[in-house]
C-alpha cells in the first residue's frame, strides 16, 4: 500500500447546512475523514471514510450519519467541517489496489 500523504482544511457552515455540505464533501472523492466541530472548537463527530465509499458517491450508505448530523445541526447555529483528505496520487494509488484487490477475488 502507498504511503498516505493526508492534509487537511476547515470550512465553517451554518448548523442548517452541516448535511448539505457533508453529502458534497463526500462526493468529492479524496476524503478520509471528517470531523465536525462547534463554535468552540471542540470535536462533536468524526466520521472516517474510506476511498471506496467515496470513489462510488454512495451517500446512501451514510443514512443514520445524515439524521445524525441534521440532528446537530438544528442544536447548534455555526459548525467547523475539518476536511482530512488524502493527496490525489495516493488516492488513485489506493483505487488501483482496491481493484487489483477485487479482480484477483473475483478470478479465484
Amino acid at each position: 500500500m502507498s504511503e498516505q500523504k493526508n492534509f487537511s482544511e476547515n470550512v465553517e457552515v451554518a448548523g442548517n447546512q452541516l448535511v448539505e455540505r457533508f453529502k458534497e464533501i463526500v462526493q468529492e472523492g479524496n476524503v478520509r475523514r471528517l470531523i465536525i466541530k462547534d463554535a468552540e472548537g471542540k470535536s462533536r463527530v468524526e466520521i472516517p471514510l474510506t476511498a471506496g465509499v467515496a470513489i462510488g458517491g454512495a451517500v446512501a450508505i451514510f443514512s443514520p450519519w445524515l439524521a445524525m448530523l441534521g440532528a446537530l445541526g438544528g442544536l447548534v447555529a455555526k459548525l467547523t467541517i475539518e476536511i482530512v483528505r488524502e493527496e490525489p496520487d495516493a488516492t488513485i494509488q489506493d483505487a488501483k489496489e482496491t481493484i487489483d484487490d477485487i479482480s484477483d477475488k473475483l478470478s479465484s
